[in-house]
């Protein structure tokens, strides 16, 4: 995912790639770009992500633009049809900063559509069940609510593959415990210690040191495929993540515990990437414990895990 600071949205195109907080520069520069090869549509979704709240656009092979943009769990959708990429991402930008009449310049029609039956309800131990799991990953902040979706579903599942919670099912969860987390997290003040150590990440991947957090499932996996990370990216040097487990230990109060390194192999490299880790980490306002010692972890703490969701 490229992040390039600015609106508060979720781009994601057909080619699979996605960019988030970007600047309303690029926004327009990827409504011009749509039209070549598994490259036609773009959906923008604000941050944090709201159910089935979103604006979309696609670009016909004669260079015209169908707007779509809907609301949340309502049976219809407003649609346009657009020459201008430029209204088409004026239209955009507003609908993204929520600037009082963002929709006016074009001529939108209201598509109807019925809605899926509701789905059945869980037994209640079930429903319970699932509810907690759900809840913890609300807590980690990390999966988006298609990927909380499946993974409710998976971790319900038995020892023969089956689970008990359909994806119907799972999402009414997941969309109503989602809803509850966005206000709680309203009334957070300030900037939290996730947000914090995302800043402190943000610094060290502009200074050559690859930064990822929730990376892989456990540390061995993630020291296997960090190095994929680079990218081809000239100058870097080394790596610092944490892992999933990581990520619930910091969830359960327990602290977090960041993983380095230097791609050259050398001790002295992760030693100075350990350094580097350490002050960026101070810089963003956190505290480190972490005695030089190369082979050792680099834990944070204290550390309170209120993670905002994005979707």
């Amino acid at each position: 995912m490229k992040i390039d600071g600015g609106l508060a949205i979720r781009v994601k195109t057909e080619s699979g790639q996605t960019y988030a907080r970007i600047p309303a520069r690029l926004l327009r520069e990827l409504v011009e770009r749509i039209g070549g090869d598994d490259d036609h549509f773009l959906v923008v979704q604000r941050i944090p992500d709201r159910p089935l709240v979103f604006i979309q656009t696609a670009r016909d092979a004669d260079g015209a633009y169908d707007l779509q943009h809907r609301t949340g769990r309502v049976p219809h959708m407003w649609v346009a049809r657009v020459t201008d990429p430029g209204l088409v991402a004026e239209v955009m930008v507003r609908w993204a900063r929520q600037e009082d009449g963002w929709d006016t310049g074009v001529a939108w029609e209201r598509e109807e559509f019925g809605l899926p039956e509701e789905a059945p309800d869980l037994a209640a131990e079930v429903a319970a069940r699932a509810e907690a799991y759900v809840r913890d990953m609300l807590q980690d902040g990390c999966l988006g609510i298609e990927a909380m979706i499946r993974e409710t579903v998976y971790l319900m599942e038995d020892g023969e593959g089956a689970s008990p919670v359909s994806q119907a099912q799972a999402r009414e969860i997941v969309e109503r415990l989602w809803l509850d987390r966005l206000d709680e997290q309203e009334t957070w003040a300030g900037p939290t210690d996730p947000d914090r150590l995302a800043q402190a990440f943000a610094a060290l991947e502009d200074d050559g040191i690859v930064a990822r957090e929730d990376f892989t499932c456990c540390r061995g996996c993630g020291m296997t495929e960090i190095g994929a990370e680079t990218d081809g990216k000239p100058g870097v040097r080394g790596f610092v993540f944490f892992h999933h487990q990581d990520t619930r230990g910091a969830a359960q109060g327990h602290g977090l515990s960041l993983h380095y390194g230097g791609f050259d192999g050398s001790e002295e490299t992760t030693k100075a990437v350990g350094h580097e880790v350490v002050a960026a980490l101070a810089a963003a306002g956190l505290s480190a414990e972490w005695d030089g010692d190369p082979g050792k972890s680099i834990d944070v703490a204290p550390l309170e895990w209120r993670k905002r969701l994005v979707g």
